[in-house]
């Protein structure tokens, strides 16, 4: 089952999936015209595969719409939530009825009908969080090990989270906007050109959650080590491609920050370097605190977290590379005529 499964990342997942030998998937989400759009989508597509996927129209935050659902799911990919950082910051405590109290309503419908391994999906900004999608994603995060540790206790559910960057082109994210803005002729908006953001495609993502899948203990938490460019080195990069149509600068939005955190100081310290990832393992202390003296000193912690401007930084070229590996970013070249391009300039 994929909770969101009508978004970016969960139509990734399930195509991924289409063509396995995976009995049934299960799309759970609570907009039925996008479960009618995919389903569509799906019989003309992949009329072939089509029929293994069920729909489910229902909420995160209603535990009896996940309750019914889940019977029968083996793995299950939680990628429902609120990300608009400035749609949290007016309305925290949707973020907190979405991300915190639905994700802990999911997992205690995994738990109780034994599902056997749940992803949950995180974000960068739920470390050192300075606005509401970070803060509730942070405690949704904590959601997770609380439980992780309860289930593990049963001998039920594997329970683990992935935190990752910005994945390019999904839903709401700036290159989609940029393109739209130059073929409108229009001049890019960038909020700070020094910003940084990691930088990720959709199929890197699903790689992530299926690693964290395959290798998962009780409350792990799996990183992709990611690169990272500036704000403004994307936007030269979708400029490179789509024509120059000039770029305003706007200023930072509610609640954004000038470079964002994968990795704590304090999380490094139980980082373990799996290749292309890095697993951080939970803090497997009880509230007992006596017996753990010996071994657990002073609070350990690296010199410095791992964050987008410490990464390798992309230049222009290496943007322009990165964002070609998007479906999105290729399909909207093949509409972009020469002639589009020239219109963009003189307007």
């Amino acid at each position: 089952m994929i909770t969101g499964g009508t978004g970016s990342f969960g139509m990734t997942v399930l195509k991924r999936f289409l063509k396995s030998d995976i009995k049934e998937i299960r799309i759970f989400s609570r907009d039925e015209k996008k479960q009618d759009d995919l389903r569509h989508e799906l019989q003309a597509k992949y009329p072939e595969h089509a029929e293994k996927v069920r729909f489910f129209i229902g909420d995160v935050r209603n535990i009896d719409s996940l309750r019914d659902a889940v019977d029968g799911v083996d793995f299950i990919f939680h990628a429902a939530a609120l990300k608009q950082v400035p749609s949290c910051e007016f309305f925290p405590m949707e973020a907190v009825r979405t991300n915190i109290i639905g994700t802990d309503n999911m997992l205690n419908a995994a738990i109780d009908a034994r599902v056997k391994n749940v992803v949950c999906l995180s974000t960068d900004k739920a470390a050192y969080p300075i606005n509401a999608m970070g803060i509730s994603k942070a405690m949704m995060e904590k959601v997770i090990r609380a439980n992780a540790r309860r289930a593990s206790e049963k001998g039920g559910t594997i329970i683990s989270c992935t935190r990752y960057g910005n994945v390019m082109c999904s839903r709401g994210s700036i290159i989609p906007l940029f393109i739209e803005q130059i073929k409108s002729g229009k001049p890019i908006t960038i909020t700070d050109s020094e910003m940084t953001r990691f930088l990720m495609n959709l199929d890197e993502a699903v790689d992530l959650v299926m690693f964290a899948f395959e290798h998962a203990k009780p409350g792990d938490l799996f990183v992709q080590k990611s690169d990272a460019s500036t704000i403004g080195v994307l936007g030269q990069a979708v400029q490179r491609l789509f024509g120059d149509t000039g770029t305003k600068i706007i200023g930072a939005r509610h609640g954004e920050k000038l470079y964002e955190t994968l990795m704590t100081k304090e999380e490094l310290v139980r980082a373990e370097d799996m290749g292309n990832y890095f697993r951080v393992t939970p803090d497997e202390r009880s509230l007992n605190y006596d017996k753990y003296l010996s071994t657990y000193g002073s609070i350990a912690q690296k010199d410095d977290a791992y964050t987008s401007h410490n990464t390798k930084r992309l230049d222009v070229d290496d943007t322009v590379a990165k964002i070609l590996t998007t479906d999105y970013v290729n399909e909207q070249l093949k509409n972009w005529i020469h002639i589009g391009r020239s219109n963009s300039k003189t307007n």
